[in-house]
């Protein structure tokens, strides 16, 4: 396995467990970016629905990687999925935790950018 194809299956495992953790466990997974609402369940449902996106969009892409179809699809919409996140936080941030916005714009952007690398170098 090339590299770059060992480099995007780690990062998309990655973002599936990701995935489950927000699944089973939203509350401890968000409580620094939601703030003591992440332990609600009227927020918990939207977080465990961020955590389906996540282990549904990265497990599809894992299936394309390893069969060898088009894999660049799936990582448009894995960036899609961080940016709305950042732009969704960006505009709730005057009744979130401090610092939330920035750091969020930090894992958010950073996994945009880390997949946008990825799918600039992985093959077809």
């Amino acid at each position: 396995m090339s590299l770059p194809r060992a480099s995007a299956t780690a990062v998309l495992v990655l973002r599936v467990v990701y995935g489950v953790a927000l699944i089973a466990a939203p509350g401890k997974l968000t409580l620094r970016w939601l703030g003591d609402g992440a332990n609600d369940a009227p927020v918990q449902v939207p977080v465990r629905g961020l955590g389906t996106r996540e282990v549904l969009l990265h497990t599809g892409a894992l299936i394309a990687l390893r069969r060898g179809t088009a894999l660049r699809p799936w990582l448009a919409a894995s960036i899609a999925g961080d940016l709305t996140d950042v732009i969704a936080t960006a505009a709730g941030r005057r009744r979130l935790p401090p610092g939330s916005p920035l750091a969020t714009l930090a894992v958010g952007g950073g996994s945009a950018l880390l997949t946008l690398l990825i799918a600039g170098v992985v093959d077809e």
